[in-house]
């Protein structure tokens, strides 16, 4: 059975694993740890712990089991008291690693309780902070900050190098495929570009490393970039074995749509500029994969994993 590596965080990874985990591929996701904002950062402060949110959604998109649980371990409280805004899943996973004695065992452990059709790792075990020089030369420590102050990012960096898994490090090596999800450039898969060991291990690869391309913009990450400008942004970051295929929505969003997300949250669609694309020597699978939920643009997970599963075997 082919075995898959995702690296990535948030919802993007979580979107791409829905549909992944309906085809016969072994899975392996990496997530990145870094998140510190709402429920997440409090107990990261409190328990001086790795993030948990993102290793949240990961799990319940891999989970198999029924779809109450989902909702369960989503499930934030409102309240007045200390539980306020904490996500069950996070408070889950927070007593699952005092009881077993770290995250990763604790993640292992829910993660039978739950049924994953996957595994899921911790890029490290450290309390890691992520680290933002703006191109005005401000510098904002804390991802929940990078997010929130909408600048323009220049460049992103550890506090301090983290330690990377060994296990991290010998699913990159076992891979068939790597895959880089969509989301958060700078926030979500750029924090696993900048471990040193990591990029080693791809190097070492001669296996094909993949880029799932967003659909629109961020503010302040990828402001009027296009595909090619993702993919020249990851590619700096990464060594010397750079991104060999990119997957790209070649479908048209609505001007309704687009009109709602630029207006509202300043956000526009990623356009698709082919010939860049081949000048990059970057293998292109496109497709339409727009897909619209309660006017909220969102990939078609079983076109887009159809289409990865078909590279991956053909």
């Amino acid at each position: 059975m082919k075995k898959v590596v995702i690296l990535g965080g948030g919802t993007g990874m979580s979107t791409l694993l829905k549909g992944l985990k309906n085809f016969p591929i072994e899975i392996t996701s990496i997530v990145s740890v870094c998140d510190d904002g709402k429920s997440t950062g409090r107990l990261r402060r409190e328990f001086h712990q790795p993030a948990m949110g993102d290793i949240r959604k990961v799990m319940v998109s891999l989970s198999e089991t029924e779809p109450l649980v989902e909702e369960l371990l989503n499930y934030r409280f409102e309240t007045t008291s200390d539980l306020n805004g904490h996500a069950v899943g996070n408070l889950l996973l927070t007593a699952m690693a005092n009881i077993t004695g770290n995250m990763s065992d604790g993640i292992e452990s829910l993660s039978k309780i739950l049924n994953l059709k996957g595994r899921v790792l911790p890029i490290t075990e450290d309390d890691i902070t992520l680290i933002a020089e703006m191109t005005d030369n401000s510098t904002i420590k804390g991802e929940h900050n990078i997010t929130e102050a909408r600048k323009k990012v220049k460049r992103v960096y550890y506090e301090k190098e983290p330690v990377i898994r060994e296990d991290v490090l010998k699913s990159i090596e076992e891979a068939d495929l790597v895959i880089l999800s969509m989301g958060s450039l700078y926030t979500s898969i750029i924090p696993n570009l900048i471990c040193k060991d990591i990029i080693k291990k791809l190097d070492e690869s001669s296996k094909k490393i993949m880029y799932v391309c967003n659909m629109v913009t961020q503010p302040g990450e990828t402001d009027n970039m296009n595909v090619s400008d993702h993919i020249k942004i990851l590619n700096e970051y990464l060594g010397k074995h750079k991104i060999d295929v990119v997957i790209a929505n070649n479908g048209v969003i609505t001007k309704e749509i687009a009109l709602k997300y630029a207006t509202e949250e300043q956000k526009d669609p990623v356009l698709l500029d082919k010939e860049k694309i081949k000048e990059m020597n970057v293998e292109l699978i496109e497709n339409n994969y727009v897909s619209i939920n309660e006017n909220m643009i969102r990939h078609n997970i079983e076109k887009l994993a159809l289409d990865i599963y078909s590279y991956m075997v053909r």
